[in-house]
Parts: C-alpha cells; structure tokens; sequence
C-alpha cells in the first residue's frame, strides 16, 4: 500500500476491510476515512467524497462479449448482462439509450457466467485483458468508467453528528501526508544552470507548481533554476534543455513533498 509511516502516525487506528464495503462503513461514520476504487465508490451510492486519487490499481470498467459475436455497444439491446456493479451498468445503459432484457448481478467469477449461459455479455473491471481472452471474450464499446485507488471521507447525514475538530485535524493532517506522497512520485527535483538571457525560455519549459527558484550565480551570464518537473516528462524536458543552453542539468528524488496541490480537486 502506498501509505508511509508517517501517514499512518496521524491516524490512531487503521482497520482492513473489504474495497467494496468501504464507502458503506465511511458513510455510517463506522471509519472516519476510506481507500478504496472509484468504481466500487461509484456502484455503492454511499454519500461520500473523493479526496484524492491514489496513483495506483488503475483499471477500465468495461462490455465485454464473445470475441465470434463481433458485437458492438447496440448490440446488448435485448441481451442478458452479467456484472458485479449492476448500478453503474444500468446507468451507462440508460445514458446510451439501450434496453437489455436483464442486468443479472454476480459476485466474482463473472467471465464463465457466457459459458454457463447465465448470460450474453458481462460488464466487468479490465487491467490486461489477459482474463477475458482465456474466456474467448473480447471488450467492445468505450469503458463505462475508468478507476483507480481513492482516498474518500463521508458526507455528514442530517442525523449524524460532526466529527469533532481534533478528528478533523487528524484526517487533513492524514490526507495531505498521503498527497505528500503521491505527488513525490508523480515528480523529480530538477536542477540546472542557464545562460541569464535564455531565463524565460527555460522557465516556460520548466515552470514548476507555482514557480521555479531562480537564484544567481557567481558567474553572472548564468542563473541556478530549480523546479519540480512530472516523472514522466523529465527526461523530454532535459533534452530541451540542453539544446537550448542550459548545462549541469541533474534530477533528484522526493520523499515527500507538503501544500502541493491540496486545492486542485483530488489531483
């Protein structure tokens, strides 16, 4: 799990339960905060928020059908659909306008459920698709919903009293240490010289959270930058440095990292 000790220490108690009974437990105020997928927060209902996406346990909620069928999304139109989060096929279904004959919920195992003519096509979650060719299944249509590992707090019902401010600090303080984490892998310190009359140009390769550091050198044509750059785009970005002038150009890791992103929605 991506939780560091240090996330943990905010928290006096950190229970396992299962993904999918995570938003019930949160929204009752049984847990004060929950990691689970956003697909299993969307099937649920449960009134809960998202805090913060995790950066990990990617996958796409998808049709699948027998790959002989060459089916398309219209074609489940009168069909028998198996899945374990029937709320969200309905929805999808009402949404493109498509009438199947049933929507049948299963929990695990829904890929032989063609084989054992329960059904006609599934909907379930894909990460390889490995699964579904074993099953002689391939996916069709667009994903009904792509998911990852959330972070979620509960939205307080009228009958349920607020938590406390010491809860509340603990949670933020939990949440933003986990932030501090994601986005420690998601970017890379980087640091270079630059002639002083490419500064902007360089800064606009670079341009950081907020901004970069800029600080001068003792050789005054040249100035020090330090920005943190996305993991992804680091090796791009000092390419492009290094064409436009820029010299001594190194990357370092992050730990963690603290009020980075906290009031950009749950990235």
């Amino acid at each position: 799990m991506l939780v560091s000790d240090a996330a943990y220490a905010a928290l006096e108690d950190v229970l396992e339960r299962g993904a999918g009974q995570t938003p019930v437990y949160v929204c009752d105020a049984a847990d004060f905060l929950g990691i689970t997928g956003h697909d299993l927060t969307e099937e649920s209902s449960a009134s809960v928020n998202q805090l913060l996406r995790l950066g990990f346990g990617h996958s796409k909620f998808r049709y699948a059908a027998p790959a002989r069928n060459e089916w398309t999304v219209q074609d489940l139109a009168g069909k028998r659909i198996a899945t374990s989060y029937p709320r969200l096929v309905r929805a999808n279904l009402a949404h493109q306008r498509i009438a199947a004959k049933d929507v049948i919920r299963l929990d695990g195992a829904v890929e032989i459920s063609i084989e054992l003519q329960v059904a006609d096509a599934i909907a379930d979650v894909v990460s390889s698709g490995r699964t579904l060719a074993q099953h002689g299944l391939v996916a069709i249509g667009d994903p009904i919903t792509e998911s990852e590992a959330v972070i979620i707090d509960r939205n307080a019902k009228f009958d349920q009293a607020p938590d406390t401010a010491d809860i509340e600090r603990s949670k933020s303080r939990f949440v933003e240490r986990l932030r501090g984490v994601v986005y420690a892998r998601r970017y890379v310190m980087l640091d270079y010289d630059c002639p002083i009359d490419l500064k902007e140009r360089a800064i606009e390769l670079t341009p950081g959270i907020e901004s970069p550091t800029v600080a001068p050198l003792s050789n005054e044509k040249f100035v020090a930058v330090r920005s943190m750059v996305e993991r992804k785009r680091v090796n791009d970005i000092m390419d492009e440095l290094a064409d436009l002038g820029a010299t001594g150009i190194v990357t370092s890791s992050l730990q963690s990292c603290r009020a980075i992103g906290a009031t950009n929605g749950t990235r």
